[in-house]
């Protein structure tokens, strides 16, 4: 392929009829055939903090906001039909697999069910999430969150345990293994060549 050694006529004609400050003719620079190319990698990388997976966030602030629920469709759509779910899911997460998916399901779904405050045991479960992760109580108190908006702030919740690398469907103990096994990442290799 030949490479354009000078400007062309078009350009020019462009540049002495349009005067605009600033407009610097492009040059063309030949490409350089005589080295050759060698791929570089770079040297494999062992992680001395341990991710489940994805990137993982490391701030003192809720990694999305309480009425971005449809950033996970799926999980909204269980959120707002069947509460308890999400909630077991975040409580085994938040107790560090003390307190079962199951359990902590149940107990929510019969307190919604018997008295409709069920918004009273989970917002202890906001709360032990922020002292976990430093988390601020925004946008207001734990429990108003909860009281005013159960739907969002669980799915809030379970964005935030998500985005922080857990994979809240395999329960605690699944995720502490797969931290164990993925504690050194495979190296990044780099392409010299791209089109």
């Amino acid at each position: 392929m030949l490479k354009k050694e000078h400007v062309d006529e078009h350009e020019e004609v462009y540049a002495a009829h349009h005067r605009h400050p600033g407009y610097v003719l492009p040059v063309v620079v030949p490409p350089n055939y005589g080295t050759p190319q060698i791929p570089s990698y770079a040297p494999p990388y062992i992680s001395t903090s341990v991710s489940v997976r994805g990137p993982v966030i490391r701030t003192n602030r809720w990694s999305t906001n309480l009425c971005h629920c449809t950033e996970d469709p799926g999980n909204c759509l269980v959120t707002c039909f069947c509460p308890c779910v999400t909630f077991g899911l975040i409580a085994e997460i938040v107790d560090k697999g003390n307190t079962t998916c199951t359990y902590a399901g149940a107990i929510y779904g019969t307190l919604l069910a018997l008295s409709g405050l069920s918004c009273l045991y989970s917002c202890y479960y906001r709360s032990k999430l922020r002292a976990q992760y430093d988390l601020p109580e925004a946008p207001c108190m734990d429990c108003l969150v909860h009281f005013c908006c159960e739907t969002c702030a669980l799915c809030q919740e379970y964005r935030e345990l998500k985005n922080r690398g857990f994979d809240l469907s395999i329960g605690w103990e699944a995720n502490m293994e797969r931290q164990r096994q993925g504690a050194i990442v495979s190296p990044v290799m780099s392409q010299s060549m791209t089109r």
